[in-house]
């Protein structure tokens, strides 16, 4: 089996105006030949400003969400063909804070994840327990079933990443060990294995949990590791491309 493409994907979230795109440029300008692939996923409102300060680069440009349906009357939201025109290449889709805080479904996601692909975009779906489900001894059986539920069929032959973030672990400071990081990536390489056989190989497997500097070498060097989501530590580019030197 050929290991996929590492790809290291900065989520900045709520955070960011145009002077942020300083940041963004000096990634571009600091990354050198590092084969990783890079994306920064900037709030909607930077998407089209960044795409043009990093024209002439290989980083790409991503949103952090959008609306199931092409169009319609859904005031505040954007459709994943709004977000390629603004020259998004990828999209987060049902990260814990949107499952969480939206009550995103499986089933929702699913269908988000069927815009991006009519839109052309490349989607990284996260899946992920929380701390009450791991203690209850639930985690594989939780990040596994929102595998299933997550990835439609439509994934087949497509490009996409799946990022596993362990809801406990965003911006507490704290990580699962490695063995528990393997286990888990082992668990969801195993699930895309059914769902699309042999393809599924291609597929990275992102890390995503207060993923820092300090601690990225020994997370990206895990199995099947295939990346990281990284969110705060995106923010700066020193930090972004200590991360990404890491992979």
């Amino acid at each position: 089996m050929t290991a996929p493409r590492p790809l290291i994907a900065g989520n900045w979230k709520m955070n960011g105006t145009a002077a942020s795109l300083a940041e963004a440029k000096a990634v571009a300008a600091g990354r050198g030949d590092h084969p990783a692939r890079v994306a920064i996923c900037p709030p909607a409102t930077l998407i089209a400003q960044m795409v043009w300060a990093l024209r002439g680069t290989d980083v790409l440009v991503g949103g952090q969400d959008h609306h199931w349906d092409d169009a319609g009357a859904f005031t505040g939201d954007v459709s994943a063909e709004m977000l390629a025109d603004a020259g998004a290449k990828v999209v987060i889709l049902g990260h814990s804070e949107r499952r969480a805080g939206w009550r995103e479904s499986d089933e929702m996601v699913a269908r988000k994840v069927g815009a991006a692909l009519r839109a052309g975009l490349e989607p990284i779906v996260c899946v992920g327990e929380t701390l009450e489900e791991r203690k209850a001894g639930r985690a594989l059986e939780v990040v596994t079933g929102q595998a299933r539920g997550s990835l439609p069929a439509e994934l087949a032959g497509k490009p996409f990443a799946v990022a596993y973030e362990p809801v406990w672990a965003i911006g507490t400071g704290l990580t699962p060990t490695t063995p528990e990081i393997e286990e888990m990536h082992g668990a969801i390489r195993a699930t895309l294995g059914e769902l699309f056989g042999a393809a599924a190989d291609s597929v990275p497997i992102l890390y995503g949990g207060s993923v820092k500097p300090a601690n990225a070498a020994e997370i990206l060097h895990a199995a099947e590791v295939g990346g990281a989501l990284v969110g705060g530590a995106s923010l700066k580019a020193d930090d972004f491309l200590a991360i990404v030197r890491a992979a």
